[in-house]
């Protein structure tokens, strides 16, 4: 397949893809982006294998907020676009736009990558790699600036996570997707059923590793305006692992 700077990919969403209300879970979408993330940078010569090969350095998820219009329902097909903007010193930027057969616009998105290296477990310079692309697109998924989340200073605690075999992914770590569902644990099934995600912003801090024990808290300050922010902390809260900002309707 010739190079292309826009990726485009189908998904059906079966039934393991999806909550009691029959919605794509959260969880599965990050899954999708993590995936055709993946077949993007296939397609552009810097795969996983491609890295891990030429230069032992692997793709890292930094940042990410996801708007979500309408959530796709079971048995449903959508397709995904992706691009990647031009690479800064550290950081590269991918968007993402989800689509109904239609065309309409159900969700959009905006991340940030970094690559590290495997061994040292360090971040790297984007130019390691030296990346180049068919094109440079310069169109937003969201005008937005990816930037760090911060508390309200009333976190409270939810519950405790220990870090095992399923929630580890080829990197050795918790899977960004992982970290969603224990984001949506934070709230009671009644505000499932009762209220939906408008849109969700996550920084990933720190790894995770099997054995871990990740306390959950969460800072209701800005409930008035359905925004709850969660971090997930380890090592009895001397590390931050992740933060996020949940808005609700």
């Amino acid at each position: 397949m010739q190079p292309v700077s826009l990726f485009k990919q189908k998904y059906h969403i079966d039934l393991r893809d999806v909550d009691f209300n029959k919605h794509l879970k959260l969880s599965v979408l990050f899954s999708y982006f993590q995936d055709i993330a993946s077949l993007a940078s296939e397609n552009l010569g810097y795969g996983i294998n491609t890295l891990k090969e030429k230069h032992n350095v692997t793709w890292i998820l930094m940042r990410i907020r996801v708007d979500i219009i309408k959530n796709p329902m079971w048995n449903e097909e959508i397709v995904i676009e992706t691009w990647p903007l031009e690479p800064n010193r550290l950081n590269f930027e991918r968007d993402y736009i989800v689509r109904d057969m239609d065309g309409n616009i159900l969700i959009r998105a905006v991340s940030s990558w970094v690559v590290m290296d495997i061994t040292e477990r360090k971040l790297k310079r984007s130019d390691v790699i030296g990346i180049s692309y068919p094109e440079i697109i310069k169109d937003r998924a969201i005008d937005c600036k990816l930037g760090k989340l911060m508390d309200n200073g009333k976190l409270e605690e939810v519950y405790q996570k220990v870090i095992g075999y399923s929630d580890i992914d080829f990197n050795g770590h918790i899977n960004n997707s992982k970290y969603v569902d224990f984001i949506m644990d934070c709230f009671p099934v009644e505000d499932h059923k009762n209220h939906r995600v408008k849109s969700i912003e996550v920084n990933f801090i720190n790894e995770a590793l099997p054995g871990d024990i990740i306390t959950l808290h969460r800072d209701l300050t800005a409930v008035a305006k359905h925004e709850i922010y969660i971090e997930g902390q380890k090592n009895d809260h001397l590390t931050t692992v992740f933060k996020a900002k949940v808005l609700i309707n």
